[in-house]
């Protein structure tokens, strides 16, 4: 487990308030990470990557990593292991030393981003998660639906329509309605064209291979039609990262304290693109401490003074610098 030295670094962490205080920890949890993560400190070596004076210089793990590499840092145990939903073959893992590290992370960002949990009742349509187990999105929804403390609260899986039922009694209790949902169940949801007007509708990723691939705009047009809503929200997270960013408005993600977006030019993984363009996304999560908080993402997105967005995704799934690193 962590020694007292470490402890104030996850105090450090979600103590961040500005962004003189990120770069101070960004650099603190790089030196940790290098000297106790085996896998990120060959990376860095294979490199030759000068000691860095800012986040902006740190080097980012390509995310293929966590598919053939055991991320964590030496001597410690995971406690639990996250699993990406594979559909692109073999499945991510994330071996998490202390799942209330994760807890502390999402239920901060939750409050922030979309409120009490206790003042709500939370409903999921998750079910290629449910089905594949070990999902930190489950882990996530399965937390918040306790905090709710309301029986009305829980995962929503094969009748449809029981979403409207549970929406209009919760509604009925003066309770705000938070729905999760993959996409493809949203827009099975749209079939039967629900009047959800007064829901947070919290949408959490692509198709899965069980429809057409649509921009984030496209879905949320079909969405706020189908289920008569004005506005879509969206959750961006990853079962490599502990931290999530969510967008409320226009597709525009934003992050917590201790989380950054930066964008890469898609043929220089260690050059950065100005705002406004599209790149790849490079993700600091800085409560990703005893695995690797410095990632480099397959997806396309950009960034404006708002926030973020997302574009897509790489075609070709193995980012450059891969190879650096010899089994």
């Amino acid at each position: 487990m962590a020694s007292q030295g470490m402890n104030q670094l996850e105090k450090d962490i979600f103590s961040i308030q500005n962004e003189s205080d990120f770069e101070r920890v960004a650099l603190e949890v790089y030196r940790y990470q290098v000297e106790n993560c085996a896998v990120y400190r060959e990376y860095v070596e294979q490199l030759k990557w000068d000691e860095p004076t800012s986040s902006d210089e740190i080097p980012f793990l390509p995310i293929s990593f966590f598919k053939s590499h055991r991320v964590i840092a030496e001597g410690e145990d995971e406690e639990v292991i996250f699993k990406s939903s594979g559909t692109g073959g073999e499945r991510s893992q994330h071996f998490v030393q202390n799942p209330e590290l994760y807890k502390s992370a999402f239920r901060s960002i939750y409050a922030q981003f979309i409120g009490n949990v206790e003042e709500q009742v939370v409903l999921a349509l998750l079910p290629n998660y449910l089905d594949q187990g070990d999902s930190s999105l489950v882990f996530m929804v399965d937390d918040l639906i306790k905090l709710s403390k309301n029986a009305i609260s829980q995962f929503l899986l094969n009748d449809l329509t029981d979403v409207e039922k549970h929406y209009k009694k919760a509604v009925s209790e003066g309770k705000k309605v938070v729905i999760f949902g993959v996409a493809y169940s949203l827009l099975d949801l749209c079939e039967l064209n629900p009047d959800l007007n007064r829901a947070t509708i919290i949408e959490t990723g692509g198709m899965k291979g069980r429809r057409k691939e649509l921009t984030k705009q496209e879905l949320h047009a079909l969405l706020k039609e189908g289920l008569n809503c004005k506005n879509i929200s969206s959750e961006y997270g990853m079962t490599e990262l502990l931290s999530q960013a969510y967008s409320n408005q226009d597709g525009i993600f934003e992050t917590c304290p201790w989380m950054k977006i930066q964008i890469r030019e898609t043929n220089d993984p260690f050059s950065y693109v100005t705002d406004g363009k599209t790149g790849g996304v490079n993700i600091i999560d800085l409560a990703n401490l005893y695995s690797c908080s410095f990632i480099a993402t397959q997806d396309l997105g950009r960034k404006s003074t708002k926030g973020f967005e997302i574009m897509g995704r790489f075609d070709h799934s193995d980012v450059r610098g891969c190879n650096l690193l010899v089994e």
